[in-house]
């Protein structure tokens, strides 16, 4: 990982920092559409290790947010001659994160597509390696069933969130996933809890 990339994370990891402090004890809801609700310092490195493991992967992130996930993904994707695209509704948080990505070096490798996320995957073409499921979570299952059909043999499935905070959507997307045929997943507590499908 080279001195840009680090850069722009280190960045990320401040921010994180003083928007937590922000938050204590205030409602969350407040916060939803400026401050940072990515996946953790814990999370970044495990996600890059896997997409890197991969040869040329098509990688899709539904739920950039303000890039941070994203920046871990594109710099595996660098790795491994492969690409991302990364799904957002919201035109702002995807300009910010395409400019944290031009900073650290991985505009080339990343894709920033702006809309619904169920419209979107609807347009993609098959062959998709490897997805990053963090979104509003009552879309998890809906996203499931737009890009299962469109994955390769033996690609991987990271939804985050999955214990905390939990709930109704994220159960009902743990039991939807498994059911699918020919996977095999497991609910692993990494940051905030992520379910890692394979397909057979």
């Amino acid at each position: 990982m080279d001195d840009k990339v680090e850069a722009v994370l280190a960045a990320y990891h401040t921010r994180m920092q003083r928007e937590r402090k922000e938050r204590e004890g205030k409602n969350s809801a407040e916060f939803h559409d400026r401050h940072m609700l990515s996946v953790g310092p814990d999370t970044g490195p495990f996600i890059n290790l896997i997409a890197r493991s991969m040869d040329a992967p098509h990688i899709l992130e539904i739920g950039t947010s303000f890039g941070y996930s994203g920046v871990w993904l594109a710099e595996a994707a660098r790795a491994a001659s492969g690409r991302v695209t990364t799904l957002e509704i919201d035109p702002a948080k995807s300009a910010h994160a395409k400019e944290m990505a031009e900073k650290a070096g991985l505009a080339d490798y990343i894709e920033f597509q702006v809309g619904d996320a169920e419209e979107l995957i609807g347009a993609l073409s098959p062959g998709v390696d490897f997805v990053l499921l963090d979104l509003w979570k009552d879309m998890y299952t809906p996203c499931l069933e737009a890009f299962f059909p469109k994955l390769n043999p033996g690609a991987i499935i990271v939804a985050d969130n999955m214990i905390y905070p939990g709930g109704e959507s994220v159960e009902r997307y743990g039991k939807a996933v498994r059911a699918k045929p020919g996977v095999q997943s497991v609910l692993l507590p990494v940051g905030t809890g992520l379910e890692v499908t394979r397909l057979s």
